[in-house]
């Protein structure tokens, strides 16, 4: 008796949470995987830097902070050029984004070694605006660095800059050289056909008048005889 109550008792247990029961859940959604373009993939980094942005409000005549990120300067492998590119930290939105000029210039910013002042055409909204931008670093090597960087881009694409316009200049005085050749090549073959003109005409003439004299000393022949 007693054996068939604790077999009784042994069917009624529930399987336990951890039982592997063999069944298997499809998912409800499949997640397919996305590719996202950051838009840099065609550009190598030369610096990347910590460090907080602020933009001078020109209404409210004081700095306001733009966030605080990476900084990078970013060269395209094909074209060259540079920009400047920072975003904030976890969200990644953009705080800054122009290119960099031959003209563009950095200063530090007056009374603080950890911070840097410079003027550009910013992109960071979807649209240019004229930005004066102050960034500040933990450090004061940091800030050298990105000062240093920024003007060895600068020179280095005013130094190309230079070499496209001396180029360019060279190019046109070939040219006008070669328009000048071939101007007074132009010229040289011109006379040539006016001479070899000339002579073609000699040549013809030159019959006639010698037919013209015979006929003459025919007729004086004739004058005389009679």
């Amino acid at each position: 008796m007693s054996t068939s109550t604790d077999h009784h008792e042994e069917e009624d247990v529930p399987a336990g949470d951890d039982e592997d029961t063999g069944a298997q859940v499809a998912p409800i959604v499949r997640l397919e995987e996305v590719a996202v373009s950051t838009g840099e993939e065609e550009e190598e980094v030369i610096l990347d830097l910590k460090a907080k942005l602020y933009r001078f409000d020109k209404d409210g005549n004081q700095w306001k902070e733009r966030g605080a990120g990476s900084v990078k300067f970013l060269k395209h492998k094909v074209t060259g050029k540079v920009r400047l590119l920072m975003r904030q930290s976890k969200i990644l939105k953009i705080c800054a984004n122009h290119r960099i000029l031959p003209n563009m210039t950095v200063q530090e910013h007056a009374g603080n070694e950890k911070s840097c002042v410079w003027h550009a055409r910013d992109y960071a909204d979807g649209e240019l605006k004229d930005e004066l931008f102050c960034i500040r670093f933990a450090s004061i090597e940091n800030c050298k660095k990105f000062i240093e960087t920024f003007q060895e881009i600068a020179e280095s694409l005013k130094k190309e800059e230079n070499e496209e316009v001396t180029a360019a200049a060279e190019l046109l005085v070939k040219l006008s050289v070669d328009l000048k050749s071939d101007a007074e090549k132009k010229d040289a073959e011109k006379k040539d056909e006016e001479k070899s003109e000339d002579k073609t005409k000699e040549q013809e003439s030159a019959p006639e008048k010698e037919s013209k004299g015979d006929s003459e000393k025919e007729v004086k022949e004739s004058g005389s005889s009679a």
